[in-house]
């Protein structure tokens, strides 16, 4: 029996595999990036690195895949991107910004070329690794702060070790390198982002029956949480003191297996708990089991000390004489 309490604890969220860059040499010096709100320099500008990373992200090319498209060596490519070609030839900047996907336009007024067309910049241009070189355009960066956040960390799941005792050291930072797991982390913020979860008020919907449901923008439906409410006195037969006249009974919650692990689970117990404290229930209880009680836990439930037996009834089990 896991009963609901005032605690809470932050959920688990799965790591994917993380390996160096291959993309190395995008910048070999400590260049520092400029505003990230713009593709312009101090001067007015244009800061062609700048522009070519953001160009090869919304492309989801690397250095050396836009260099080869182009037909530009990856070296010209890196010096343009890291500020260290001054001047380069506006035809190489042609090939590459048209091998990205961009447009080149001219300006009569101003000797300045730029990209016709936003482009979405590079989230973590102002990163650098420890050798002082950005981090691939293409690839999706976070910090990293704790095992939890570095997929590398293989003991973070199973073990907790103070940092003095971490097998091996955190880097600043992380990426995927496989796109395919790439795409799949972008997926699920995206579900993060923009699932909502909502109570069902429905005229078949007996009032003391309460349905949560967690659905995606195009209406798919993707979990759903119901419970019921239900009288300790009548459960009981008496009334003991201190104890509440109406607590919530859990009785399920069920995320899609493709959404699962990305919090949907604990948005669905999360709303159930403020609107039943609105309706002046301020208990719930539930039974779970493997990954129910650790959702349950995150929740703030707590376990009691009683422990009610497991029965089933199967089909083929004998008759009782």
């Amino acid at each position: 029996m896991i009963r609901r309490a005032a605690r809470e604890h932050l959920p688990v969220t799965e790591a994917t595999h993380a390996t160096e860059s291959t993309d190395a040499t995008e910048s070999t010096d400590g260049h520092e990036a400029g505003d990230a709100t713009d593709l312009t320099t101090g001067g007015g500008e244009v800061d062609l690195g700048r522009m070519l990373r953001a160009l090869r992200r919304r492309a989801d090319l690397s250095q050396r895949e836009l260099a080869e498209k182009a037909g530009v060596p990856q070296a010209t490519l890196a010096r343009i991107e890291s500020g260290r070609a001054a001047n380069p030839r506006f035809r190489t900047v042609e090939r590459l910004v048209r091998a990205a996907g961009g447009e080149v336009a001219i300006d009569p007024s101003s000797p300045t070329s730029v990209p016709t067309g936003p482009v979405p910049l590079v989230p973590h241009d102002d990163m650098r690794d420890e050798a002082g070189r950005r981090y691939p355009a293409h690839l999706d960066v976070w910090p990293v702060h704790e095992p939890r956040d570095w997929p590398g960390a293989w003991w973070a799941e199973w073990y907790r070790l103070p940092p003095e005792r971490y097998p091996l050291p955190l880097p600043p930072a992380a990426y995927e390198l496989n796109r395919r797991y790439r795409d799949n982390r972008r997926w699920c913020e995206e579900v993060r982002r923009t699932a909502r979860v909502r109570r069902v008020i429905d005229a078949d919907l007996a009032d003391t029956c309460w349905r949560f449901v967690a659905e995606l923008p195009s209406g798919e439906l993707v979990g759903e949480l119901r419970a019921h409410e239900r009288s300790p006195h009548l459960d009981y037969g008496e009334w003991y003191p201190g104890q509440p006249e109406r607590e919530m009974v859990l009785d399920g919650v069920l995320v899609s297996a493709r959404h699962r692990r990305l919090g949907l689970g604990r948005r669905l117990v999360t709303a159930l708990v403020t609107e039943m404290r609105q309706a002046g229930i301020d208990a719930a209880v539930a039974l779970a089991e493997n990954y129910g009680i650790e959702l349950l836990l995150a929740c703030g439930f707590e376990i009691e000390a009683r422990r009610p037996a497991a029965l089933r009834l199967s089909p083929d089990q004998r008759r009782c004489r």
